[in-house]
Parts: structure tokens; sequence; C-alpha cells
């Protein structure tokens, strides 16, 4: 039993509907148009025997009207008569009559327009009518036998064009994360193509959230057990004679300090977790230009805080986007932070912002001690410079470019010592 949201339900009824509409009207026009030829047929027959009527006679009319023209024009199924008509428009003309069951096809022919009179041909049509009801019975039992091979062709057609989905159906019920698998576009029909193309598009990116979610999890293993590790050997060397106070004092507080960097680490992959949330954020329309003013002005004053200075080009004046807000605040704090956290006293941040032929830029460029462009600055609890982090950041700013269709890469400065970090938002992205 199909269902009423089926797709080959609706395909069947839609088919079986439009082929039943198109045979019903083809079939009433073939009809009409038979029923006519024949009708016009007749007509031109009683029309030809009237002029023959006309042409057969030996005499006119006496005074007293009485017909003398030849009986044998009188047949069982055709009457010819001379009849008056003073009212009658002088032009031929039909009648169609029913008596007793009988089909009766008259015409009234013009003979003596001077004197009214008129030949009056009556012929019995019966029988072409009961050929005309057996026409419409044939032409309704072919009716019936092409909607039943309709419906029987949508039923085989309806399965055909399903084969692909349900090969699709097959392929995906047997994925998991250990086993992802591509199809390929070119062996499915044309039509099929597209969607295959965004299975194969769909796989991809499970692949690498996969590979996003292993990468992490070692990485967090590996982060965790380290600081634990220290923490007990630690605790057993201090355990393993008697000590002044002092000391256990000084472990207790060197065992805090590593609690407080563990928890500072907890805190980042409580972000991972949000920020993934957020992945399901439903894109807005904003207006870029106001959007990066805004958050560039805010981190404008930590930047003088932190006895840094801090310059803003953002052109043009307005541009807008349908994005996950979310995510952009993510990527472009993360990007600012590092720029204020590298950068030396009395250097200059500069928040520099365009537009392309292909999308929007926003560099963020720094005055900092640059990066090691070999490394993979976008992994998981990976640290550069002399500061202090989780490693985390980049890692979520490169996780977040990707859910809103964005690009993002750090280089170094060409001329002089820093680093650009920039965010690419295509235009035909969302």
């Amino acid at each position: 039993m199909l269902s009423k949201k089926s797709i080959r339900h609706s395909f069947i009824l839609q088919l079986v509907l439009a082929s039943t509409v198109l045979i019903v009207i083809f079939s009433t026009i073939l009809y009409n148009y038979i029923k006519i030829s024949i009708y016009k047929d007749l007509t031109n027959e009683l029309r030809q025997e009237a002029v023959l009527v006309a042409v057969s006679k030996s005499s006119d009319f006496n005074d007293i009207g009485l017909n003398r023209f030849d009986p044998k024009l009188n047949l069982p199924n055709r009457k010819v008569k001379i009849i008056t008509l003073k009212n009658q428009k002088l032009k031929i003309s039909y009648k169609y009559l029913i008596v007793h069951g009988e089909h009766f096809l008259t015409i009234l022919y013009p003979y003596n327009k001077k004197k009214a009179l008129f030949i009056k041909i009556t012929r019995n049509i019966s029988n072409t009518y009961k050929v005309l009801d057996e026409i419409l019975t044939n032409v309704l039992t072919i009716n019936l036998m092409a909607i039943f091979f309709i419906i029987f062709y949508a039923l085989f057609l309806s399965r055909m064009l399903l084969l692909p989905i349900k090969s699709f159906t097959a392929k995906l019920a047997n994925m998991n994360e250990s086993f992802l698998q591509t199809l390929d576009p070119q062996s499915l029909p044309t039509e099929f193509q597209p969607l295959g193309k965004s299975i194969n598009s769909l796989v991809k990116r499970i692949q690498t959230f996969t590979e996003y979610q292993k990468e992490l999890f070692i990485g967090t293993s590996h982060e965790l057990k380290t600081p634990l590790a220290v923490m007990k050997t630690k605790n057993e060397v201090t355990l393993l004679k008697p000590r002044e106070n002092e000391k256990y004092i000084q472990i207790l507080r060197e065992n805090n300090q590593i609690i407080d960097e563990m928890s500072k680490m907890i805190s980042n992959i409580l972000e991972i977790g949000r920020q993934e949330g957020a992945h399901f954020e439903e894109p807005v329309k904003i207006d870029l230009i106001k959007f990066l003013e805004v958050k560039a002005n805010n981190f404008k004053i930590l930047a003088y805080q932190d006895e840094k200075k801090f310059k803003i080009n953002i052109t043009p004046k307005k541009y807008e986007i349908k994005t996950q807000p979310t995510l952009l605040i993510h990527i472009i704090q993360n990007f600012i932070q590092n720029a204020i956290k590298f950068t030396p006293f009395g250097k200059t941040i500069l928040v520099k912002c365009f537009q392309t032929e292909h999308g929007y830029s926003i560099n963020i460029i720094d005055e900092g001690c640059g990066i090691d462009e070999k490394q993979d600055l976008f992994a998981p609890f990976k640290r550069y410079g002399n500061k202090p982090g989780a490693g985390l950041g980049l890692f979520l700013a490169k996780g977040a470019a990707n859910a809103i269709g964005a690009k993002i890469s750090i280089k170094n400065r060409v001329n002089s010592k820093g680093t650009i970090a920039n965010l690419f938002i295509p235009i035909n992205k969302k």
C-alpha cells in the first residue's frame, strides 16, 4: 500500500490522471469528428438527391399541385414530397427528428421561388446512429483498456525511477564512521547526478567531522593525561618521606595551578560543544559592515587598555549577507584576540575589510612575532609562540568557517614582521 506522502504514489496518480484526461479529450474530439463527418456526408447526399429530383421532373406541377415526379424516387428509407411553405426562407435547410425511436434527417430544397415550392426529402438514418453508437462503445472500451495499461505502465515506470534512490539508500545504510564511501555520479542517470554530488558532499563533510572528532578526542586525552600524571608524580615524591610544611604548601600550590590550567582546557572543550550547537543556528540576513564596525570598536577598547594601537579600515558602506552570526563572531573574536595577544606594546593592529569580485575579505593584521607556516596552525592543542593558551582557538575558528561556507588562512606579512589572518566569505555562500 502506497502512502499518501509517497513520491511514487504522487507520480502514479499524476501520470494516470494526466493520461486519462488526454485520452478522454482525444477520444471526444475523435468521436465528434467522426459524427460530424458522417452527418456532413448525409447532408451532402440529401442535397445531391434533391438536385437530382429537381432535374428529373417530366413537367411542371398542374394547378391542383399533383406530384408528377417519378414514383421510383420514393424508397423505403426515403420519402420525397413537394410542399408549399409561404413563410419559409428560400434557402436550403435541414431538420433532425426522432419519431418512435427512429432517427430521421429532412432537407428542404427550394424548387420554385415564385410559388414557394420546396422539395422535401426525408431519410431514415437510424442505421447510421447505430453505427455511431457502436463506434462510441468501441471508443469507450479502448479508453478503458488504455487507462488500465497506463496504470500498469505508471507502476512499472515509477519502480524504475526509484531504483537509483534505492541504490543510494542501500549504500548509505552500509556506511558508518569507519566506512564512508563516495558515489560515482557518472554511473547514475542524468537526473540523479546532482543528488549523487550532494550525497558525496555530505559524505566528505561527515568524513571531515569524524576526523575532527577523533583528533579532538585524542588531543583531549593527551592534554588531560599529562597534567594528571605530573600531579600524581609530585604527590608520590612528596609522600616518600616527611617534609617541612612549606614544601607541602608549595606542592599544593603547584597542583592547584595545574588544576586551573586543566579547568581552562575543559572550558575550551565545552566551547567546542557550544559551537557545534551554533552550527544549527538559523542563518539570518545582516549588514556585515555594521556588524564588523561594532565588533571592531569593542576590541579597540581592549587594545588601548593593553597599550596597543588599533586601526579600522572597513569598506564599502553597506554589504548584506545571510549567515550565522554566532559562528562569525567566534572567528573574528579569535583572530583579534590572537592579534592583541602577540602584538608588542606600542605596536599596531589593523582590521582591514573590503569587497572583492568573488566575495568579501576580512583581514586582521598584527605586528607580532609571526608564525611557522610549515606547521598545521589549525590542529587542536597546538600552541605557538610564548603565550599561554589551550591551543583550541584556531581549531574552533576553522570549524566555524567550514560551517558558514567561508575560508580562513594565516600567513606572515611579506615586508614586515607580523601575521595576516584572513577570513574570506564567498559571494555565493550564505
